[in-house]
């Protein structure tokens, strides 16, 4: 799902600048290509119901066989309306890859209306990008396929194979990271050009650079109460489907999870204090990362909607239908509850919670598809810490890279669950207030593209001899 809400084990590396191979191209070079590929690709619409990731799938395809990529190391994966694109750099050993991915599929833009440009146009204004996408994440997405296209121009050889799989319904069903997680099961590792990226303050300053090693997953369930119904001067507020429903939305609202923490989360606290003005909530992250049994840190966390995703699992309403006319006692209700999973606990877990939380057996409470479990952490390894550390502080010199937890979710889940150690990375630098990923307006900055270009074609040199 984009640049997501991103919520900031330190690990220094050498900040070690790569040579460029003979006959590089610069990064200005391929800059009117790259910002015509990204223009292109904006307009394509791919939001779920438009069947038009295939389009672009073609198009990415196109322009790497045209860079030199042999036909037989590109794939199109068709999946119902949709379609993963693979893409092999064969390496010169037998070590198992490594994989980077992305994806195509945005979602909608339906008050086109409200927006300042047209939100299936790339516009250039105000030292921004702007349209749907651009955030979240064909930015990313164009500068990873320049970066392979211009590498392959240059002769670049890598030692290990790198494969590129973008996926084509992150935002929605997540069926082609299920098709892609089952091909590259024996991967060495993964990369998710979304998730993880760099910080800035509303100025533009750095303020650090995250790498996603867990996320919470996600669920909803349909909460539904059914009545008798009747005419509406005959109340029966017992009786009335609204009213039940109302009052086991009240207990959920008023209920908190159990507390939990990983090493991933204690370390996206610790280093969040180390950012933030002082004050209470400062204090309370700093305490709770130093003792997560302290209840009265994890009360003040438990209050503030930026910190209660980092220590506990989190159910909402999100959506309500109930009633068929105004002058009608209801005969049904439904209420939708959004649960964000803490990594460890189960779906089982918190569906158990919640019907013990209701205590109504009148209210039916049923899982909604897509069924996404949640995943593991992905332990960070100094490997592939130093690598990306090393890309960064070619930057930034001394900008401290930290590992975290997300409480949002991406593709990376099912190459988890798959067993594959899995990182979300990212090449831009943002202030992730100010995008707009998923709303109006979705914006990046201008520079950040050409920065991407120089993210991607220091980084993954580097992979490719690990």
């Amino acid at each position: 799902m984009g640049l997501k809400h991103l919520l900031p084990v330190a690990c220094a590396a050498l900040a070690v600048t790569l040579a460029p191979p003979a006959g590089a191209e610069t990064t200005a070079q391929i800059m009117p290509a790259t910002i015509k590929m990204l223009s292109h690709a904006v307009s394509v619409r791919t939001a779920q119901g438009n069947g038009k990731v295939p389009e672009l799938a073609k198009y990415f395809a196109d322009k790497l066989k045209a860079a030199g990529f042999d036909a037989a190391d590109i794939k199109i994966i068709p999946v119902g309306e949709t379609a993963a694109l693979t893409v092999r750099y064969q390496g010169t050993n037998d070590a198992a890859p490594i994989v980077i991915i992305g994806h195509m599929d945005v979602v909608p833009a339906p008050n086109a209306k409200a927006w300042k440009y047209p939100p299936f146009e790339l516009t250039k204004a105000n030292g921004s990008y702007y349209g749907r996408g651009v955030a979240d994440m064909k930015g990313s997405v164009v500068t990873l396929v320049q970066t392979f296209m211009r590498l392959k121009r240059e002769g670049f050889q890598p030692e290990r194979t790198i494969v590129m799989a973008l996926t084509g319904d992150e935002e929605t069903n997540e069926f082609t990271i299920q098709k892609v997680a089952e091909r590259y099961k024996n991967a060495d590792f993964l990369l998710d050009a979304e998730g993880g990226g760099g910080v800035t303050d509303a100025h533009g300053n750095p303020v650090m650079y995250g790498v996603e090693a867990a996320e919470k997953g996600y669920t909803d369930f349909l909460l539904t109460t059914t009545s008798p119904g009747g005419h509406s001067s005959e109340p029966s507020a017992e009786h009335n489907a609204i009213n039940r429903l109302s009052a086991a939305l009240d207990r959920i609202a008023a209920y908190h999870f159990p507390v939990r923490h990983n090493e991933v989360s204690l370390t996206t606290l610790r280093t969040m204090a180390e950012h933030r003005p002082q004050g209470e909530l400062t204090k309370a992250m700093r305490v709770f990362a130093a003792n997560p049994d302290d209840a009265s840190a994890a009360k003040v966390l438990t209050h503030d909607r930026s910190t209660v995703g980092l220590i506990r699992t989190t159910c909402i309403a999100t959506e309500l239908d109930a009633g068929h006319a105004r002058n009608a006692l209801p005969e049904k209700a439904t209420a939708n509850i959004n649960c964000r999973v803490f990594p460890g606990a189960t779906i089982k877990q918190v569906k158990n919670a919640l019907i013990k939380v209701i205590d109504d057996d009148s209210v039916k409470i049923t899982r909604r598809p897509p069924k996404q479990p949640p995943g593991p952490i992905s332990k960070p390894r100094p490997d592939v810490m130093k690598v990306i550390t090393a890309t960064v502080h070619e930057r930034y010199p001394k900008l401290e890279v930290v590992p975290m937890m997300i409480g949002a979710s991406t593709d990376m889940k099912y190459t988890r669950l798959a067993g594959i150690p899995s990182y979300g990375i990212g090449p831009f630098f943002v202030n992730f207030t100010q995008v707009h990923a998923h709303g109006i307006n979705e914006q990046l900055p201008a520079g950040e593209i050409k920065h991407g270009l120089d993210f991607w074609h220091s980084l993954i040199p580097r992979l490719g001899k690990l």
